[in-house]
């Protein structure tokens, strides 16, 4: 039985009582794997998201005792063996972008925020959008959907990647650049309507 402070604290203790109660670690995939799975249909499609999600929680598993416990938060940890892992998959995003680019909008929203934001003006730059990331190198599109879809701060992207936060920092401006030159240097969402 898994005791309440390891279920009720941080992941770093998580990953500790998994050491002796290998069960503990299920509250990690309970806590991230929806998370993980939208970044990956995200940038993958859903097809090969929920193979994905579940080799990064058996690799997670695997390495839990090598795991740096003065980080409580193991989010950037499992970000980054999920990108390692979708590093394999470069053909199949880009492919999805190529996708993208031919298929009518999806009008599919998961909340009334979410409603509002894609009311927006994204829909008229989808095509240069899905252009611009397609066209990024993969190190700077994964730090930049890290942030913007991982929800990951520069300093977790850091610790996901395995790279200086100055690195995180030069390929999300790079990135941004070249996003916001696609997109004729405007951000439709600061836009007036």
């Amino acid at each position: 039985m898994i005791t309440q402070p390891a279920t009720r604290g941080a992941d770093a203790d998580l990953v500790r009582a998994s050491w002796t109660q290998p069960e503990a670690f299920a509250e990690l995939f309970d806590r991230y794997s929806a998370m993980l799975y939208r970044y990956v249909s995200k940038r993958l499609g859903p097809e090969p998201a929920e193979d994905l999600v579940g080799e990064t929680f058996l690799v997670a598993f695997s390495r839990r005792r090598s795991y740096d416990l003065s980080y409580t938060d193991a989010r950037p940890w499992l970000f980054g063996i999920l990108t390692k892992l979708m590093s394999r998959h470069h053909r199949s995003e880009a492919a999805r972008y190529r996708a993208l680019l031919r298929a009518p909008a999806d009008n599919h929203v998961d909340s009334p925020a979410d409603r509002v934001a894609s009311g927006v003006s994204a829909q008229a730059v989808r095509p240069e959008l899905v252009g611009a990331l397609a066209a990024l190198p993969a190190k700077d599109r994964d730090v930049l959907l890290l942030v913007a879809w991982g929800d990951l701060s520069y300093v977790e992207v850091a610790r996901a990647l395995g790279i200086p936060v100055g690195t995180v920092r030069s390929r999300l401006n790079r990135g941004r650049r070249k996003v916001r030159a696609a997109l004729g240097d405007t951000n439709p969402l600061l836009e007036e309507a």
